[in-house]
């Protein structure tokens, strides 16, 4: 014969503690990710892959961006008289050195850039030319 029937057994709760200790993992992970994140920006800013100078007339010059403003730009590059210039695009951070290209906007300069690669967003930048200097070059 069949003994009495038993209650089906349930399935244990997890404790508090175990649910709070996977909370403040999944904290703590987050907060870490949130720190690699901006640890890379801040590195692929300080850290330029190259550097150089550029000279030619700059065409145009404008303050773009939704959230984010930056001054962005077009060098044109002629080698001779006469030839089609090339366009080279640029992106300037600094109001001091946005202020000294629009002064020298039709005369020919010399930009000096950093190259920075790898940035997430266009939020720093449309290009990965930052212009930090300008020369104002005389015929």
């Amino acid at each position: 014969m069949n003994g009495p029937a038993t209650p089906p057994v349930a399935a244990p709760r997890p404790s508090r503690r175990w649910r709070r200790s996977l909370f403040r993992c999944l904290i703590g992970l987050l907060l870490l990710a949130v720190f690699l994140v901006a640890a890379y920006i801040w590195l692929a800013l300080s850290w330029s892959f190259a550097e150089g100078e550029r000279a030619g007339y700059v065409q145009k010059f404008s303050r773009k961006g939704w959230i984010c403003k930056t001054w962005e730009g077009e060098l044109a590059m002629a080698n001779l008289p006469g030839a089609i210039p090339e366009v080279w695009h640029f992106t300037v951070r600094d109001p001091m050195v946005a202020a000294r290209i629009n002064d020298d906007m039709g005369r020919r300069v010399s930009l000096r850039y950093e190259h920075h690669r790898g940035l997430p967003t266009t939020c720093f930048g449309e290009t990965e030319y930052f212009v930090v200097e300008v020369k104002r070059v005389e015929p």
